[in-house]
């Protein structure tokens, strides 16, 4: 995807921590990613994502990558 291209994902990460009583810093810690990276992915800002964060995101928060991740075009 070229820089200039808007993507149309929304991420929902505010909600499922909110849902389960969980804070940035906390889920951070659990995944083992710093939480500039995770403040990056819950604000849009980010480009991508590995895998293996995806499937240890969902694993803390007990859920499936389409409730973190949603198509909002």
């Amino acid at each position: 995807m070229p820089p200039e291209e808007e993507h149309h994902i929304a991420v929902r990460l505010d909600k499922l921590l909110a849902d389960r009583g969980m804070t940035l810093t906390e889920l951070a810690g659990r995944v083992g990613v710093t939480i500039v990276n995770l403040s990056i992915l819950k604000n849009g800002r980010a480009r991508a994502i590995r895998f293996s964060t995806l499937s240890a995101i969902c694993r803390e928060l007990d859920c499936q990558p389409g409730d973190l991740l949603v198509h909002d075009p």
